[in-house]
């Protein structure tokens, strides 16, 4: 085992990055199907963290680039994928602890980075932990409108995603679905125990759904993107508004329940033991298409809007393969990989000539421009810390 691939695993376990140096990315002799060696084949390995739909979805983006893409023969890549709520460490910490022991030659070739990552890894290190694109290396990305949160010209979005409000269009007529978040909360209180928002810090839905309810009394949009402690001091009324709602929360028996991860509510959701709740449009589309979300559960948005975002893809600065991670980037925005993104997890798409959306036409209305983007950084901790201390204890 070559020291780089030790320093990977050890580092995906133990976080035991400081001690570990790599070596130069691997090559492997490729040959013909008449035997004769074509020239070295590298590996780029790809580095990616979410829910297990992500995980899937990944693992056939790693197989279609090795089998069709352009750079077959070239590069062969390799997935690192680290399934969230796990434990252990993130990827974003295994990130940091990378550049701060001074590694220059790693295996982290190319990272899938959502927001929360993204900020959480620039407040602890500088953007030079990432290396600078070279767009010549990405043409696809050419006509890519859609901008990152942060470290523009770092890290390329390849796909837009957004959390949605999922209702029972059998149970909730057409003209008293919500429009507004005034009229979603005069809904839960006419309708208790119908709506649902899983714990925050188990899936993104509720982070959101927690995340906007409080920033939505905060009149500084800023606020949303930026991971200062001074927005701490002005949680304290969207906290009162949760505890409000409190009570005409999802109950089984006498107790209030939040259910565990963005799975939780739409199986609540599918099964009729509520009628709405926060989910993610990616989530809700492709479970619908699959066929395990029935088709009477319909989506819409809300003004002020849960939280979007588009997710990005970076090369870190101490990648040993750069251009293997520029190539495997450039492969995510082609037409190819898009239709994969929108088919296996209806991921909205950031190019769309060439792409098939069919089952997904919903995500052509999503304008990933208008998104209510958030970034909170390590104030995440204690906002879902709060939230466990004074929402959910209640009962």
């Amino acid at each position: 085992m070559n020291t780089k691939r030790l320093f990977a695993i050890l580092t995906a376990s133990a976080l035991l990055v400081g001690t570990l140096a790599g070596c130069g990315g691997s090559e492997d002799a490729s040959t013909s199907e008449s035997g004769g060696e074509t020239g070295t084949v590298k590996d780029v390995q790809v580095w990616a963290t979410g829910s297990d739909n992500v995980r899937q979805t990944f693992e056939k983006l790693v197989s279609d680039f090795n089998a069709n893409s352009e750079y077959v023969g070239t590069y062969e890549a390799k997935l690192n994928f680290i399934l969230s709520g796990t434990g252990g460490g993130t990827l974003a910490d295994q990130l940091v602890a990378a550049y701060k022991a001074g590694q220059t030659d790693t295996e982290f070739d190319v990272v899938d980075l959502g927001d929360d990552d993204l900020t959480k890894i620039l407040s602890l290190t500088d953007e030079s932990v990432l290396e600078d694109l070279d767009m010549s290396k990405i043409p696809n990305a050419e006509g890519v409108t859609a901008e990152p949160v942060a470290a523009k010209g770092k890290i390329q979005p390849y796909r837009g995603t957004t959390v949605i409000l999922a209702y029972n269009s059998e149970t909730v007529p057409e003209d008293e679905v919500p429009t507004t978040m005034d009229e979603l909360v005069e809904w839960i209180k006419a309708h208790p125990g119908r709506f649902a928002y899983n714990t925050p810090g188990t899936g993104g839905a509720g982070d959101s759904f927690v995340r906007t309810s409080i920033y939505n009394f905060i009149d500084d949009d800023s606020a949303l993107m930026s991971s200062d402690p001074k927005w701490m001091e002005q949680w304290d009324e969207g906290f009162a508004f949760l505890k409000e709602l409190h009570p005409y929360m999802y109950k089984s028996g006498s107790s209030v329940v939040y259910p565990n991860k963005n799975q939780g509510t739409l199986d609540l959701l599918t099964q009729g033991e509520i009628d709405m709740c926060p989910n993610w449009a990616d989530m809700v589309l492709s479970q619908r298409k699959a066929g395990t979300v029935p088709e009477k559960i319909k989506i819409t948005t809300i003004e002020p809007s849960f939280t979007g975002s588009v997710q990005g893809i970076a090369v870190p600065s101490y990648s040993g393969n750069k251009e293997g991670g520029f190539a495997f980037i450039d492969y995510l925005l082609s037409p190819e990989a898009q239709t994969i993104l929108v088919q296996d997890m209806a991921a909205i798409p950031l190019v769309t000539e060439g792409v098939d959306l069919t089952g997904a036409e919903e995500l052509m209305s999503m304008d990933v421009s208008n998104f209510r983007t958030q970034a909170l950084g390590d104030l995440v901790t204690d906002l879902n810390a709060r939230w466990d201390e004074e929402i959910g204890t209640l009962g």
